[in-house]
């Protein structure tokens, strides 16, 4: 039986942030991002040290068995929040969407999966459909394009709602790339499955990403990101990438300087 949620300091909603396997081993930046959009938006947020993968790679090689022993876990680890939110549209869409199905036949876990996922959430559309925020206190004198991942489009319905707060980034310019909701090639195990039409996808996308003109690529997905970086680098291009929620959260000096680059 799920616990009864308990909210925050004067009445805030209570949120456990998922921080995602991709974010903690290679861009913390994009936690620390999401904790001062979450506390913006008027959240407390609390990170449990017990939280694990989503059980993605599981899930999608096959694996029910150890998905379902992932899932557990989670749940465990996150039930006593008001909300749980991840800066992740396809590990959101995991727990949203996914967990419920995987106890067809255990009344009580599908019981506790379905009144996690009705509470799981992708960052900017929770500050924004659920929290209300419509703009930010941030600054980007640049040019970027946008890049929608497969999960956090065609899952969660993410398209409007970092946009809508990417245009309140003070000296940002947007520019949209052609096919910004084709797949980069990532796909989590796909990349790995089908190595050649995923090099060839990402090879589409870097080449839209370089013909918007634009300076950074943006996204809501590490994955995704990591995948379009590593196609840039390899092609020798100067265009960043950027989780959205570093430019949301005026960030990107401190991913820049954490890297060993040199800030905007």
């Amino acid at each position: 039986m799920a616990k009864s949620y308990k909210h925050g300091d004067a009445g805030r909603p209570r949120v456990g942030l998922f921080v995602t396997c991709l974010v903690d081993l290679f861009r913390p930046s994009v936690g620390f991002a999401a904790v001062k959009l979450l506390r913006a938006a008027g959240c407390d947020v609390e990170i449990p040290r017990a939280q694990t993968c989503c059980g993605q790679p599981a899930y999608n090689s096959g694996d029910v068995k150890d998905t379902r022993e992932i899932a557990k876990q989670v749940i465990d680890a996150f039930e006593e929040f008001d909300y749980v939110v991840a800066p992740s549209g396809s590990c959101a869409g995991m727990l949203k969407l996914h967990y419920p199905t995987l106890f067809v036949s255990d009344v009580v876990w599908q019981q506790r999966a379905r009144a996690l996922a009705v509470r799981c959430h992708e960052l900017v559309s929770f500050i924004t459909d659920v929290c209300g925020m419509d703009s930010v206190d941030a600054s980007f004198d640049q040019s970027v394009t946008y890049h929608d991942s497969c999960s956090g489009l065609r899952e969660l319905a993410i398209h409007a709602q970092p946009r809508r707060l990417l245009a309140s980034v003070r000296d940002l310019r947007l520019s949209e790339m052609c096919d910004a909701d084709v797949c980069c090639g990532f796909g989590g195990t796909f990349c790995i499955k089908y190595p050649e039409i995923s090099a060839r996808m990402v090879s589409d996308k870097m080449a839209n990403t370089e013909a918007s003109g634009a300076n950074n690529v943006l996204g809501g997905d590490l994955g995704c990101l990591l995948n379009i970086a590593g196609a840039l680098k390899r092609h020798g291009s100067k265009i960043k990438v950027y989780h959205v929620a570093e430019i949301l959260a005026d960030m990107a000096d401190v991913r820049a300087i954490a890297e060993g680059e040199e800030p905007k």
